[in-house]
């Protein structure tokens, strides 16, 4: 079998998962009677401390509702750069929410609130208007990289300070959850709204769920009916998400231990140049020029090991349930063997 490092949403349900999927009470959730969708989104948001959940089929789903619910046509969004909102959903902030985007240059994809305080658009009618902040938390393209919590809450004083909206991007907030020990109703207390992702690390096959006040989600529901999101007998598919939360989130350090193990392997390795610090389940490392990441991934695929260039010298290994100690010990002793 291939080692697959793509992406934590390769992992398949387990055995427990599927026998918790097959014996789900359904029924019809676009009418709200599914029950089992009706109890994940109820545990999600008793969990954060938060008023209502929404399922939506999909993480950017999740985060384009929670950046419309939240804005105007003509508002600003602030963000940093490497931000999935940004990079990685189609544009949907301006397809979605006709709004603008100012972009900051964090540290590994985090931002600070002296960086949010100085990108509020001045009250002028020749500028958007800035009404939204958007984190994630881990940060993709940062490497896994976690926001200490400290700075979370600085940058929401700054929000409440200038009126503007806090929505946090949590594709992967339960590893920040794990490797912090944080708990989610810290996190309920200063957001706004928060997508919590069931599909990558946690295992499930589909489904995240976005969390916040019941006004809000009420007027989210609206907006994942115009977006197509509106699902029916989707309790098959919330049933995993519990078993995941129930199960699952304990398994998620032995993913961040099995990357930072490679990353030592790595940094040995004289075609690794540089190893972003590993905190959860991502590494991401860039290799020389005589070691481009195409190349580097030709290799590894000959080996039966699947992994990402993110860009020219750039590569991403994503650990997650699928990836077991002996794949762990494998890939160490394929790069080991590989020439320093």
């Amino acid at each position: 079998m291939a080692i697959e490092l793509r992406s934590d949403t390769f992992t398949q349900p387990t055995p427990g998962m599927l026998q918790a999927m097959m014996a789900a009470a359904v029924g019809d959730d676009v009418f709200g009677e599914d029950p089992t969708v009706n109890e994940l989104e109820t545990m999600l948001a008793q969990q954060f401390g938060m008023e209502a959940g929404l399922f939506c089929p999909s993480g950017t789903m999740t985060n384009q509702i929670g950046i419309k619910m939240h804005t105007q046509p003509g508002d600003d969004v602030i963000c940093d750069q490497l931000s999935h909102v940004y990079q990685y959903e189609g544009g949907g902030i301006a397809v979605n929410s006709a709004c603008s985007v100012t972009l900051l240059q964090g540290n590994r994809g985090r931002i600070t609130a002296p960086q949010v305080a100085a990108a509020i658009q001045p009250d002028d009618v020749h500028k958007p208007h800035s009404s939204l902040v958007v984190l994630e938390n881990t940060s993709n393209r940062g490497g896994g990289a976690c926001y200490h919590f400290a700075d979370i809450e600085a940058i929401k004083e700054v929000c409440v300070a200038n009126g503007l909206k806090l929505h946090l991007d949590g594709a992967r907030l339960w590893n920040a959850l794990v490797a912090n020990n944080e708990t989610p109703a810290q996190y309920g207390r200063v957001f706004d709204s928060i997508s919590v992702c069931l599909s990558k690390g946690m295992g499930t096959p589909v489904g995240s769920v976005l969390l916040g006040k019941a006004a809000d989600i009420k007027k989210a529901r609206r907006i994942r009916k115009v977006l197509g999101g509106g699902m029916r007998q989707a309790g098959y598919l919330a049933a995993a998400g519990i078993y995941a939360v129930n199960h699952h989130l304990p398994l998620l350090a032995k993913d961040h231990a099995h990357a930072a193990a490679v990353a030592q392997v790595l940094q040995g390795k004289s075609w690794a140049k540089e190893v972003l610090p590993v905190e959860t389940n991502i590494l991401i490392f860039n290799t020389t020029d005589a070691m481009p990441a195409a190349t580097l991934v030709q290799q590894l695929l000959e080996q039966d090991v699947r992994c990402l260039a993110i860009n020219s010298q750039s590569i991403r290994f994503v650990f997650h349930l699928g990836v077991s100690d002996a794949d762990t010990d494998k890939l160490c002793n394929i790069l080991q063997q590989m020439p320093a």
